[in-house]
């Protein structure tokens, strides 16, 4: 057996490890008990250096669980925001950067989380993809086509092992859901409506927040990075829901939501590209400080099939999944958050949501269908997933080869909708048809001096 030798064998790492040993046989390798977690110093051959870029909520569940498993050290944090990055720092016992590429540089690492907010989702990816680490990046993946096509070919370029953070779609229930769809008892299905609804009308988020002054220990240049400058907002960063109400920094709530809810007909009906995708909405009633739109309806056209996705926050009727009152006699009238999906096929239609669903048969065409075997495994969370997957080293299910297909149709529905027209897209070249505005609008205007990593188109 033949080993490289490293000069410092203290950032021997765990993929360094398993790329330079023989596959025929790997000689015991020791690292001594001494090693000093969060120091720079690399963590035992079989267990798994950890970093964090995004400090807020959802990164910190996310961190959390993963956490959880016994192969994990965490190993580093990073915040621009020192508030939400000392206590990681602390609780783990970790390196603290305050700029990601820094971390990205940290001895040892093996992988990092990316939890910060959406319009820095596809720099950061592409970045960690180079720094040669596996990556578990927040939804949305991107939010623009480019970035889309980018962070999937980077991640084609480099190896990574990659999840995006749609995390229902480790859920039981959806396994289920994609075995009852292909198992054909719905007959031939050539409709789906999906959607998601809140109220958060008329005050949103509020009015008047723009002229608070910048918290110390917040670097805000850095927050916004790539994204168009403008006035500090508290309620801005709170955490990831407030920023479904600023397009610069999520796209809205389509981009917000809708990758855990169309991943579910997109995946049991193994769908492409759609060809061509019409939207329209926009800020209707809510009067606040944020600038996205208060309703958005979507129709995606496939060869063979319509989707359709309805958004909004001015009104929660949640359609079968209203819900029932305490009693049991009436409909729910409090406003809250609601969602479904809607399966529309020959034989029957299924409606489901997170966790429960409907089946209604279309008259007797249904009669003596059997509910279809279990056929997909499950797995111990969507986070656990990713981490198992690194260890042997296969693509987790939401990878981006895959998520790219539900992260393409969100981003050119927000696009359709800014536009005012249809979008006609080629799934072969991966390219807008016969319009140059919309292609032209599909790759994002950076602010000076970031650049999307070059090379990935």
């Amino acid at each position: 057996m033949i080993m490289k030798i490293y000069k410092d064998s203290s950032i021997f790492t765990r993929r360094q490890f398993m790329k330079t040993t023989s596959a025929a046989f790997v000689a015991p390798f020791v690292v001594p008990g001494s090693f000093i977690k969060g120091k720079g110093i690399s963590a035992p051959s079989d267990k798994i250096n950890l970093g964090l870029i995004g400090c807020g909520g959802l990164g910190k569940a996310d961190l959390a669980e993963c956490a959880s498993h016994p192969d994990v050290v965490v190993t580093a944090a990073c915040d621009v925001w020192k508030e939400r990055l000392d206590p990681v720092v602390a609780q783990y016992d970790c390196a603290g950067y305050t700029d990601y590429r820094e971390l990205l540089q940290h001895k040892g690492l093996d992988g990092v989380i990316i939890a910060t907010p959406a319009h820095w989702h596809a720099i950061q990816t592409i970045e960690a993809a180079e720094a040669g680490l596996d990556i578990y990046v927040e939804k949305p993946m991107t939010m623009h086509l480019t970035e889309s096509l980018a962070v999937r070919n980077a991640i084609r370029t480099h190896g990574n092992i990659c999840q995006v953070g749609t995390q229902i779609h480790a859920s039981d229930h959806y396994r289920r859901m994609v075995e009852l769809v292909r198992s054909g008892n719905l007959g031939d299905i050539a409709t789906v409506r999906t959607f998601f609804v809140m109220n958060e009308a008329p005050n949103g988020i509020g009015l008047g927040y723009n002229t608070q002054r910048i918290p110390g220990g917040l670097d805000w240049d850095m927050w916004v990075g790539p994204g168009r400058m403008q006035p500090f907002n508290p309620n801005l960063v709170k955490d990831a829901f407030y920023h479904c109400f600023w397009m610069d920094f999520s796209g809205g709530w389509t981009p917000g939501m809708a990758p855990h809810i169309i991943d579910l007909p997109i995946w049991a009906l193994e769908l492409d590209y759609p060809i061509e995708i019409s939207a329209m909405g926009g800020k209707y009633i809510i009067k606040d400080d944020g600038d996205a739109y208060d309703n958005h309806e979507v129709i995606w056209r496939y060869p063979k099939l319509t989707m359709t996705w309805m958004q909004s926050s001015t009104n929660s009727h949640g359609w079968a999944f209203q819900g029932m009152d305490k009693s049991g006699l009436g409909y729910e009238t409090g406003a809250r958050r609601r969602l479904g999906i809607y399966f529309h096929g020959t034989n029957g239609t299924l409606i489901t949501d997170y966790s429960s669903n409907i089946l209604i048969a279309e008259g007797d065409r249904m009669k003596g269908m059997k509910t279809p075997p279990v056929s997909i495994p499950s797995v111990a969370g969507h986070r656990l997933e990713w981490i198992d997957c690194i260890k042997s080293r296969k693509q987790p299910s939401s990878n981006p080869e895959y998520h790219i297909k539900v992260d393409v149709p969100i981003a050119l529905s927000v696009l359709s909708m800014q536009i005012g027209r249809s979008i006609r897209f080629d799934p072969d070249t991966e390219k807008i048809v016969g319009d140059e505005e919309a292609a032209r609008l599909a790759t994002p205007e950076y602010r000076a001096p970031w650049k999307l990593p070059s090379g990935y188109l």
